[in-house]
């Protein structure tokens, strides 16, 4: 495939309501799009870089300038997605500038030949179960309000961001109130080793798993934290490419494992993690990191592997914007349907997409 140019589009989308976790809060995202294109063909990436370094080492302008300056030069004359790893080995890092130049092309790719993303990943289902992340709140009365309106919505898991202050209650609160659901908890790295004894004061609420309790670094903390709790330990920001999940499991660090193409450079890369866990017999579910529709097409494909057995992060449109990129998508009964047209099998309304437009930038390559 030839690419006559890549364009570098920077939008900005009002989320419903402001998103907290651990490490911040959210009132609108910040997001880079790239579209390829060139005679005969098209695609649209998304980089999930927040705008600031706090979630990861990386952050949108960060991840603008990797692209322009480090990742475009490097594409080569014919390019496919599966060639780009190679090509951008010799740049150290970037996972998520790298991976939303690989959706991209992916994209592109795929609708030349008339194939979707879901086929191309080896999904065998058409529509998965939806799960929805629940920020921190100001008071467990607002806590027990959203959560609720989620349930009536036909959410299918709730998963409670916490932090220190922010946990046992919450979380005592949620299981009393709805009794039996799907329950889990993410701390994104808020705790350390010393809370090793508090954490396991969370093991009689029955949850589904606690997810990235310890910094990203601390396989051997969450090993000896698995080794402690009854409830199963789940590793995200830890699992940046198929070889640290390897390590992880190898290490019983976890139990259950993240996918976030994002953070691990690609779809490609996500699913070679999804086929080295269903080799070892370790759960994986689809995280989600605030995703416009095209993040969020992507990922539906990816939830629907058969190795994704656990409601992942694939909430519909409205749960984060009033007003998506693309058509919204909707939850049915508890699933999102998964798309099946080529490539992505979506693209953004272009009144929409320059409403949220702050500029575009578009590179010529040789």
């Amino acid at each position: 495939m030839k690419l006559a140019g890549v364009e570098l589009r920077r939008i900005r989308v009002p989320l419903v309501s402001p998103f907290r976790t651990s490490f911040g809060t959210e009132i609108d995202r910040e997001v880079l799009l790239v579209r390829v294109f060139g005679d005969d063909a098209e695609g649209w990436g998304e980089c999930v870089a927040a705008a600031d370094p706090l979630y990861s080492a990386e952050y949108v302008n960060g991840a603008e300038q990797v692209i322009r300056d480090f990742l475009l030069p490097r594409l080569p004359a014919e390019v496919t997605a599966r060639g780009l790893g190679a090509a951008f080995e010799p740049v150290r890092g970037h996972p998520m500038a790298k991976a939303a130049v690989e959706m991209a092309v992916l994209d592109a790719e795929l609708r030349l030949a008339g194939m979707s993303y879901a086929a191309y990943l080896g999904a065998t289902r058409t529509r998965v179960p939806a799960g929805v992340s629940v920020g921190i709140m100001d008071s467990i009365p607002e806590l027990l309000d959203a959560v609720g309106a989620y349930l009536e919505q036909g959410y299918a898991r709730i998963k409670l961001k916490i932090e220190p202050g922010w946990d046992l209650e919450p979380v005592r609160a949620v299981r009393e109130r709805f009794g039996d659901i799907l329950l889990q908890v993410d701390a994104n790295a808020a705790y350390r080793r010393a809370d090793l004894r508090h954490l396991a004061e969370l093991d009689p609420f029955g949850l589904l798993l606690i997810e990235q309790p310890l910094p990203e670094d601390d396989l051997l903390g969450h090993a000896r934290l698995a080794r402690s709790l009854t409830t199963p330990v789940c590793l995200d920001e830890s699992i940046t490419s198929a070889r640290a999940a390897a390590d992880a499991v190898t290490l019983g660090a976890c139990s259950i494992v993240n996918l976030k193409a994002g953070r691990v450079g690609g779809y490609l890369e996500a699913r070679r993690i999804h086929d080295l866990c269903a080799a070892h017999g370790v759960p994986v579910w689809c995280g989600g990191m605030l995703e416009t529709g095209l993040g969020r097409a992507a990922n539906l494909a990816l939830a629907a592997l058969p190795g994704c057995t656990l409601p992942g992060d694939v909430s519909a449109s409205d749960r984060y914007y009033t007003r998506d990129i693309t058509e919204p998508f909707r939850l049915e009964d508890g699933l999102m349907t998964v798309p099946s047209g080529p490539g992505l099998g979506v693209a953004p309304v272009p009144d929409v997409l320059r409403a949220f437009t702050e500029r575009a930038d578009v590179v010529r390559l040789p």
